[in-house]
């Protein structure tokens, strides 16, 4: 009997977020008779004990591989991962995110495995970096173009700007969706019990965002959209489910607005489908995003989305059909489309009616959509 291919996972860190959900989810349920599955990352995150839990899957911790650029660290890193690839001998090396996805590359060269394959879940060069900071990191990721056989766009927005900026061509990427559990979300239940336990009132307007207080997803805008939509709709609360770095300024400002009682902070949550069945209207004020998952849950929730037009949101936030979209930092716009949806709960349903196309972003989908792409990279077919 021919023996399963031996696929290696490689991230950065176990945060809590869509690339490292997917990536467990990927490692844990690809097909056991053609795969034999290993995950590589740093530890010292909210999602190591989900890592930690995996069964039949190799775990390979990394404590040297860290977000921060940090050479002497880095370089200890990379000689781990090196040190992981002698002793799993991999067929695949399949790395996500920046810093992972530089060392885990370079060592897979290093160690001549026969397949190397990088998923894009959004650029490490951001709009919010200071141009040396985006010109260093997109060389490096030109670099690393040339140890990878392919690539994986969780959008096609990213498929198409890495084609425009030559990190890969057009037949070496292709796009598979940042997956979700949609039936978790299909008539969620819960939401009147959320709402008891933070004191929303039942029947009143409620306003969500998902997401990590980082800039990335610019969660003051939430909270300055927040102010405006207060001041026309008095009734309305208002949910932040997520936590980080910014969470602490987040909270400072709702509270200098006069907005104490009404803004919610949650912290991280494992209740997203309550908080969306709970829901009026989702909102999303990120500033580059590869492809939302939050904005996923919303739409498979029946939950209207109010997103910024950045990247790959708008591939699920469709204008007029699953939601609204604004520009990146309109914070004017954002309270406008808010209290739109809040003032029309016929658009509301309309606009919350469950698209034919949400199938593709179908969790288990994307796991089966990896293991086509893993035999035809090695070239044989072992389902």
């Amino acid at each position: 009997m021919t023996r399963p291919y031996r696929v290696l996972h490689v991230i950065t860190r176990l945060e809590l977020g869509g690339a490292q959900r997917n990536t467990l989810y990927t490692v844990g349920h690809l097909d056991r008779r053609s795969f034999r599955t290993a995950l590589a990352w740093g530890p010292g995150d909210i999602l190591d004990q989900e890592a930690e839990d995996l069964e039949g899957v190799a775990l390979f911790r990394v404590p040297a591989l860290v977000r921060e650029v940090r050479p002497v660290r880095d370089t200890g890193a990379l000689l781990a991962l090196r040190r992981v690839l002698r002793e799993l001998r991999p067929d695949i090396v399949h790395t996500h995110s920046s810093k992972a996805g530089i060392l885990g590359r370079l060592a897979a060269r290093l160690e001549k495995v026969p397949a190397v394959v990088h998923s894009v879940h959004g650029f490490g060069f951001t709009p919010v970096q200071p141009w040396p900071v985006r010109a260093l990191f997109l060389s490096l990721e030109r670099l690393a173009g040339r140890w990878t056989d392919h690539f994986i766009a969780v959008s096609h927005a990213n498929r198409n700007r890495g084609i425009a900026l030559g990190l890969f061509r057009p037949d070496q990427v292709s796009v598979i969706r940042s997956g979700v559990r949609l039936a978790a979300f299909e008539d969620p239940d819960g939401g009147d019990d959320l709402r008891s336990r933070l004191g929303i009132p039942a029947g009143t307007p409620l306003v969500t965002q998902v997401g990590n207080f980082k800039p990335q997803k610019a969660p003051l805008d939430f909270v300055r959209a927040a102010v405006e939509v207060a001041r026309a709709a008095p009734e309305a609360h208002f949910l932040m489910v997520g936590d980080g770095p910014l969470r602490t300024r987040a909270e400072a400002l709702a509270r200098d607005a006069g907005l104490e009682g009404r803004m919610h902070f949650t912290g991280w949550s494992e209740e997203v489908p309550a908080v969306l069945a709970a829901s009026d209207v989702a909102v999303l004020t990120s500033r580059h995003e590869g492809l939302p998952r939050a904005a996923v849950e919303a739409v498979a929730a029946g939950v209207p989305v109010v997103a910024t037009a950045v990247d790959g949101t708008p591939e699920v936030v469709r204008e007029g059909e699953t939601g609204f979209l604004v520009a990146a930092g309109d914070v004017a716009g954002t309270a406008g489309a808010v209290l739109r949806l809040l003032d029309d709960p016929e658009l509301r349903h309309r606009l919350g009616a469950r698209p034919s196309w949400l199938d593709e972003f179908d969790i288990d989908c994307m796991v089966r959509q990896h293991e086509d792409l893993y035999r035809c990279l090695l070239g044989t077919d072992r389902s």
